[in-house]
């Protein structure tokens, strides 16, 4: 929970200065994590301690220049490394992509289910439901669940909604066990 906070404060404070100097910090985030995403050699060069700061420091270097990353990036990821903070970048990242959702008055979430892909009417009942009850557009991805036999279950932030048949059963259970 602690890295999570402090992961809160470094986002806030990056989004702000983003936006003082007209820089797009999320969109510079989501690409950097992507490549993170694609390469296990940079992953394991920013994230493992047998590399010291100054070899992190220099490919991450190259990264951002490729990227075209801008110098508040760059400096504020060197400075996670220089600090011995990159292990919470992932997280950091996280609450960037978060803060700027809620600027732009979306948000984003999950269904899972165990149908290799969802009804789209299903999915915009479920989308239409959400806006209603939240006050914000929402931005569903789906994702196969092998564990859900049967139903969905959709996880909006700190909203879940969770209508499989496995959920149902288990409450049906909870329920005789009780009485």
């Amino acid at each position: 929970m602690k890295e999570k906070n402090i992961a809160k404060v470094y986002a806030k404070s990056l989004l702000e200065l983003g936006d003082e100097k007209n820089v797009k910090i999320a969109d510079e985030m989501v690409a950097l994590t992507e490549l993170i995403n694609k390469s296990n050699e940079l992953e394991n060069v920013l994230f493992l301690e047998v590399f010291t700061l100054d070899e992190k420091k220099g490919i991450f270097t190259e990264v951002a220049k490729k990227l075209n990353l801008s110098a508040l990036s760059t400096e504020a990821i060197k400075y996670l490394i220089d600090e011995k903070r990159i292990g919470i970048l992932p997280l950091i990242i996280k609450e960037i992509v978060v803060i700027d959702d809620e600027r732009k008055g979306f948000m984003r979430g999950v269904i899972e289910g165990s149908d290799a892909q969802i009804d789209p009417a299903f999915k915009s009942k479920i989308e239409s439901f959400l806006k209603n009850k939240l006050g914000r557009e929402p931005h569903l991805e789906y994702v196969r669940n092998n564990n859900i036999s049967a139903g969905y279950k959709v996880t909006v932030e700190d909203l879940q909604l969770d209508a499989s048949l496995d959920n149902q059963l288990e409450q049906f259970k909870q329920s005789i066990l009780s009485e």
